[in-house]
């Protein structure tokens, strides 16, 4: 393992994760690689993590890269000069789309990721490998296979407008890998601490940053049915919240946007944070 792959420090809210079971990422795909997935979130605070997680039911694992069980990804979101996907979400349309590079910080990995909602609340995640140097912008090859999985999901036909981009988000992710159950297959949850929003600007430069130190995201990843964590959260008080990373970050960040749809988690754990943003570097 080099220097620059070593392990990272547990941030101290996911520090009982290091005493679960590690799987690494070719296990945990073949246990649960849930491309098409119902997606449940929630946003809750940081200080509530370490006795939720001291509950979780046995036989839970961890992806563990190479020592590191938080490891760190950096996303960048485009979107139309008119913000045709943040529009589509802030309006609620039953078909939708977010088109984002992902990076994996650790790794030096990097994705071409388009994700489609249709009209069954089902979403579906593409994706392709980019190069870890070109993520601030699409390339041919990268833009012409986004305009062919939105044209294949029937969701909008972008045709030459620009896809520019629109915010970055970096943040410390756990994943978890829930066993089978009874009539219930193996699912996934993700959590997500040390969250940062940068507005790109209207012409993609970096603005002002944003950062929730004190709240963190929760993402469950089943089937039809709900999870083990959505019950466990369930049975803490919390319940799924309306909030994305890219829509709700930008509502937050551009307090002219419609944001109706996220007033509750705005209120809860952004407005605050929104007040004190700083520019960026």
């Amino acid at each position: 393992m080099t220097a620059r792959h070593a392990a990272s420090v547990t941030p101290a809210a996911l520090a009982v994760l290091d005493s679960v079971e590690g799987i690494d990422l070719e296990g945990l795909n073949a246990e649960a690689e849930l491309q098409t997935r119902i997606d449940r979130k929630y946003m809750l605070p940081i200080g509530t993590l370490p006795g939720i997680l001291g509950r979780l039911p046995d036989g839970v694992r961890v992806l563990d890269l190479d020592g590191t069980r938080a490891s760190e990804y950096e996303s960048v979101y485009f979107d139309t000069p008119e913000l045709t996907s943040f529009r589509l979400a802030a309006h609620a349309r039953r078909r939708r789309f977010k088109i984002r590079t992902r990076s994996y910080v650790e790794s030096d990995a990097s994705f071409l990721e388009v994700k489609t909602r249709g009209g069954r609340a089902l979403t579906v995640k593409d994706r392709i490998a980019v190069d870890p140097a070109a993520t601030d912008a699409l390339s041919g090859e990268a833009r012409a296979y986004a305009d062919q999985v939105l044209a294949e999901a029937g969701i909008v036909d972008l045709g030459r407008t620009s896809l520019d981009p629109v915010l970055t988000t970096s943040y410390r992710r756990a994943t978890l890998l829930l066993p089978a159950e009874p009539g219930r297959p193996a699912s996934r949850a993700t959590i997500d601490v040390d969250l940062a929003w940068i507005d790109r600007g209207v012409d993609g430069r970096f603005g002002r940053v944003l950062r929730t130190p004190g709240s963190a995201i929760v993402e469950t990843k089943s089937g039809s049915q709900a999870g083990a964590v959505d019950r466990l959260l369930w049975s803490a008080g919390h319940r799924p919240m309306r909030v994305s990373k890219y829509a709700t970050g930008l509502a937050a960040m551009r307090p002219g946007l419609p944001a109706n749809r996220w007033s509750r988690v705005l209120d809860r754990h952004f407005r605050a944070a929104a007040a004190t943003a700083e520019p960026h570097g």
